[in-house]
């Protein structure tokens, strides 16, 4: 944020994205990043933050191990963004999440804590992510309930990623949440003590930490204790949080400006030049979507959810051709969404693969679509071949020929198939002249069985009938 060291520190040996500024070394003067300055512009105009015209960085004082110089350079009084909000959808209701403030930081050191096989315990200090740019949002007290605290940052980060601002990781730290949750006693206006919550890696964690803090400070009501303000930290893997530390007074962080850095005067050309390279955000995709492909408003919802994801649904829509908003249009667009949504989701789950890494491209899912719409292949076959295009990477046409898998729609070789099942089945065939049509799904089924899904449906249907004496 105030020096060149290279930020791609995630993976690198400790203490090796290090200099004398990041390292707090006395004499060393801070300089400011710009982009990521604009970066927080960008995020605060996405959240409907007015853009400050004037911004000022101050030292936040404070003694920990983390922190190399003794104090954090961040902002206090005159932040980049203001009073904003963030629209979510919870328990089927459309909620404005008020944003108190947008700011710009730095980050501090990472403490790794070790215990030795002697069974000594210490603490060691990678100051690679030190001085790092750490964008702070804070919101205002609108979160009623865990899940509207899960919907609430699934869309911030879903926003954030659209941006191009973070990866939106929470499991490397590129994405954080500490919650503050109060309760109140029913029929009360005061809220109790506020409790705050770390160490939570996923929204999930988030809305699981707060469902089981509610429930924790109602039981401790209700044997008439008390509830301490305090820090708690999440263990995942049991469920709980666990005290630890006392927060009974507000922390006094003395803070004052930084005298090593001028204050920001954003003009507001600049303003105007950082709004037009603004990309589509998420809640304009889902619009466009609904309006543009007919898609359900759920199945729009899930696809743009992901950047990765509406890019590579779009990309599909596109090589499918028919770019105009025609119906033909809309039904490729269905098509493909039922795909991505579908077989291609719980692939991607079971494998724990992201869309844009995965080897089955837009090419190969619309390549596949496109044989299953003019008929070359069945429905049970593209199943067949889309997880092989999954594991492999292989072109449809590829695997088609490999495995044998084209469709057979000579009537002749699917009249002697039928005659085979009908001789194979007689008590189906006679109940199905008697009048019980779910006899004929039985007898479709086995006749697609023994062709392997290769059969054209259609065509075996209208040969079976036939061959029934039915119409």
């Amino acid at each position: 944020m105030y020096c060149s060291c290279n930020s791609d520190y995630a993976n690198a040996p400790p203490n090796t994205h290090v200099c004398p500024v990041c390292l707090g070394m006395p004499g060393v003067l801070p300089t400011i990043n710009q982009k990521a300055v604009e970066f927080v512009m960008m995020t605060a105009m996405a959240l409907n933050c007015p853009v400050s015209e004037y911004a000022k960085f101050d030292r936040k004082n404070y003694c920990y191990p983390d922190l190399m110089k003794g104090y954090q350079i961040s902002q206090y009084d005159s932040p980049i963004g203001l009073k904003g909000w963030l629209e979510i959808e919870a328990d089927g209701k459309k909620k404005k999440i008020g944003i108190t403030r947008v700011h710009l930081e730095e980050d501090v050191a990472r403490l790794n804590h070790v215990t030795s096989p002697e069974g000594e315990s210490y603490s060691l200090v990678d100051v690679n992510r030190a001085g790092m740019p750490l964008m702070e949002i804070v919101s205002e007290p609108d979160i009623s309930t865990p899940e509207e605290a899960r919907q609430y940052l699934m869309k911030l980060r879903s926003i954030l990623v659209y941006l191009g601002v973070s990866t939106g990781n929470m499991e490397e730290g590129s994405f954080r949440c500490d919650a503050n949750i109060s309760i109140r006693p029913i029929g009360t206006k005061e809220l109790l003590a506020k409790v705050e919550v770390k160490n939570m890696n996923s929204p999930k964690a988030v809305a699981r930490a707060l469902e089981f803090e509610a429930e924790r400070q109602r039981k401790e009501l209700a044997s008439g204790g008390r509830i301490a303000q305090e820090t708690r930290g999440w263990v995942d893997d049991q469920g709980i949080t666990v005290s630890q530390r006392s927060k009974e007074y507000a922390h006094d962080y003395r803070y004052f400006p930084e005298p090593d850095l001028p204050p920001i005067i954003i003009s507001r050309e600049w303003v105007e030049q950082i709004k037009g390279s603004l990309v589509e955000l998420p809640d304009q995709k889902k619009n466009r979507f609904l309006e543009q492909y007919g898609l359900s408003a759920y199945d729009a919802s899930l696809l743009t959810e992901s950047k990765a994801t509406a890019q590579y649904f779009e990309q599909c829509v596109e090589l499918m051709g028919d770019g105009t908003a025609t119906e033909k249009q809309k039904k490729n667009a269905k098509a493909a969404c039922n795909w991505i949504l579908g077989d291609f989701s719980k692939l991607l789950n079971a494998s724990n693969t992201s869309i844009e890494t995965s080897k089955c491209t837009p090419q190969h899912l619309t390549g596949m679509l496109k044989l299953l719409d003019n008929g070359a292949i069945t429905g049970p076959i593209a199943k067949t071949i889309f997880e092989e295009m999954y594991n492999s990477g292989k072109m449809p046409d590829v695997i088609i020929k490999e495995k044998g898998l084209s469709q057979i729609s000579d009537s002749g070789e699917i009249e002697k198939i039928v005659r085979q099942i009908m001789e194979n089945n007689a008590q189906a065939v006679a109940d199905y002249r008697e009048g019980k049509q779910q006899s004929l799904t039985f007898l479709i089924g086995q006749l697609m069985k023994a062709t392997k899904g290769k059969a054209n449906p259609d065509i075996a249907r209208k040969i079976l009938i036939e061959n029934l004496g039915g119409k």
